[in-house]
C-alpha cells in the first residue's frame, strides 16, 4: 500500500528551482503569483483549464430540500456556488499507469 503525501507550495518552488534555476525566493514568488492568479479567476467567476492537467469548474447549486439522515426531517438546503476539479484525459492516463 502506497503512502500518503502532499505535495506542497514549498514543494512547487523548490520543483523551480531545481530545474530553472531560479532563486528559492523567485520560485515562492513564482508559485505564489500563479496560485493568486487562479484563484482570482475563480473568484470572479471564471473556470481555470490547465492543458494537460485538467478543468477547476465552478457551479452554482439551486435551494433544495435535503433529508437529515437520523431523524427523517426535511430541511432546506441553501443555494451556493461549488467547485469542482475535472482531470483531463491525459493526467487520467498518467495515473492509471501509476
Amino acid at each position: 500500500m502506497r503512502s500518503m503525501s502532499t505535495l506542497t507550495r514549498a514543494d512547487l518552488a523548490e520543483a523551480l528551482n531545481r530545474k530553472l534555476g531560479l532563486s528559492r525566493s523567485e520560485s515562492l514568488s513564482m508559485v505564489e503569483s500563479i496560485l493568486d492568479h487562479m484563484s482570482g479567476a475563480l473568484e470572479q467567476g471564471e473556470n481555470v483549464k490547465i492543458s494537460g492537467f485538467g478543468t477547476f469548474l465552478l457551479r452554482d447549486k439551486a435551494q433544495r430540500i435535503g433529508r437529515n439522515p437520523k431523524t427523517g426531517v426535511e430541511v432546506p438546503i441553501t443555494p451556493r456556488r461549488v467547485l469542482t476539479f475535472r482531470a483531463s484525459q491525459m493526467l487520467k492516463e498518467r495515473i492509471a499507469k501509476g
